[in-house]
């Protein structure tokens, strides 16, 4: 009997705590999101695909459906096999609008490949499963839901909100450049600054909310190809001038530089703040090298750990390899794709210097096959990062903001080299081993849905004001 009691008062908390998140959503409010979040999910909208443009559509019907004039909420884009929406809240005009993003896109699923239909929003042990769920539809969710909660209650902000819903993020990002940089921006004017529900999100640790990032810069993008080309001839004949072993050796070179470590303000202040969350060893030399000047040695140790490496400096990597014709064939061409992740304020010139003294061999030809795009920091604004903390308090009172740099890429690259700063402040909570955007089973626990949304609702009329 007592082992009863016990179990159904667990039970009970466990439920009381379920029902303490969701607390700050109303019944017809967590109706909505989940439809909205259930019909995208729905949609196999991968980037590429026409069904980007089904998504938007949908989205349409729903802002209009809630009140927003055809001027205010409309699919558009450069071309017609990608779907993007925009949609304006009207506010005061009393300062610049705000710029609220999220891509519409996601990135192919298998069925065989997950234990649930990827493309049905599948809810177990309170968590809902799906391609998009993180990466990026909860962030879709998050504005198109707050977007018709705010035009059914009547909220005026001091100045407009306009989301710009995007279909290529995963892919080309032609569409928010054309936006950022185009004839696009028409349709957004000049944000003073723009939210980013694609990036920033919550670390737990020791099983409390912990850390929050907002993402205030990110690395440039750009991929090159190293080619090595000769006469060839038959297999039988073997010469030491084999193209395979020449690009072969200028790998390996490459897998052993090491680009310089440079301390940004952002990468100072994330490693001052995330510094007591680290075990005691590797808080030590967070510390370090983030003291001016920085300790070198500290700072060789902590780049040995992957996620700091990254972080501190720019990075470039073999991706995919090609070479030869026939199997009994001397390879006339050998070929290497290298993805680097550059430093915000790095020259790419500079990068293909580097990758030319390291590779110390003038047959090796180096080419870029991806433009990277200049993405300066945004600043680290104190009303931004202040009206973050406040908000961020209200929901998770011990919780510590840390501005930091994603090592990899969003749409905001390029509304940043538009000159519009990009702040990346998602609401998601989870555990540092819990990544699985892009990959198998991908999920958000339901519970945290809701945070996030309650608190995207909460810091944008924070941030919305003048």
């Amino acid at each position: 009997m007592l082992r009863r009691t016990i179990s159904a008062i667990i039970v009970a908390a466990i439920f009381a705590e379920a029902a303490s998140a969701q607390a700050r959503t109303s019944a017809t409010d967590s109706v909505l999101a989940r439809s909205i979040l259930t019909e995208l999910v729905g949609i196999r909208s991968v980037s590429g695909q026409r069904e980007t443009v089904t998504a938007s559509q949908a989205l349409v019907r729903r802002l209009r459906a809630a009140g927003f004039s055809e001027e205010d909420a409309f699919v558009t884009g450069t071309v017609d096999s990608v779907g993007n929406v925009v949609a304006r809240l009207r506010g005061k005009g009393l300062a610049p609008p705000v710029l609220l993003m999220a891509h519409l896109d996601v990135v192919p699923a298998l069925r065989e490949d997950w234990s649930t239909d990827p493309f049905v929003l599948t809810e177990r042990d309170g968590w809902w499963y799906g391609r998009g769920t993180i990466d990026n539809k909860e962030g879709v969710t998050t504005i198109v839901a707050n977007l018709i909660r705010w035009k059914r209650d009547g909220f005026v902000p001091d100045r407009d909100i306009v989301a710009v819903l995007t279909g290529d993020e995963e892919t080309l990002s032609d569409q928010i450049d054309w936006f950022a940089n185009g004839a696009g921006r028409k349709h957004i004017g000049n944000p003073g600054f723009a939210v980013n529900f694609d990036a920033g999100g919550g670390t737990i640790y020791d099983g409390r909310e912990a850390v929050l990032d907002v993402q205030t810069s990110e690395k440039m993008y750009v991929t090159y190809r190293m080619t090595v080309r000769n006469s060839g001839g038959h297999s039988s004949q073997p010469r030491a001038d084999n193209a395979i072993y020449t690009l072969a050796r200028a790998l390996s070179r490459l897998a052993s530089h090491r680009f310089p470590i440079e301390v940004s303000s952002t990468a100072r202040l994330a490693l001052e703040r995330s510094a007591p969350f680290e075990v005691d060893s590797i808080a030590r030399l967070m510390r370090l090298v983030a003291r001016q000047p920085m300790d070198t040695a500290a700072a060789g140790r902590l780049t040995a750990i992957t996620r700091f490496n990254a972080q501190l400096r720019t990075t470039c990597v073999a991706t995919r390899l090609a070479g030869g014709h026939a199997d009994n064939a001397l390879p006339q061409l050998a070929q290497a794709t290298v993805n680097c992740r550059v430093l915000p304020g790095a020259d790419t010139a500079g990068v293909v210097r580097a990758l030319r003294a390291a590779v110390a061999d003038t047959s090796v030809e180096i080419t870029e096959a991806q433009l990277g795009t200049v993405s300066p920091p945004s600043p680290l604004s104190p009303a931004i990062l202040s009206g973050v903390e406040d908000v961020a308090k209200g929901f998770w009172p011990r919780v510590v903001v840390v501005p930091v740099m994603s090592s990899g890429a969003t749409d905001g690259m390029y509304v940043r080299n538009a000159g519009i700063p990009v702040y990346g402040i998602g609401g998601i909570f989870t555990t540092p081993d819990e990544s699985r955007a892009h990959g198998r089973d991908e999920r958000v626990e339901v519970r945290r849905f809701y945070e996030g949304l309650e608190f995207g609702k909460a810091v944008v009329e924070r941030l919305s004001r003048k």
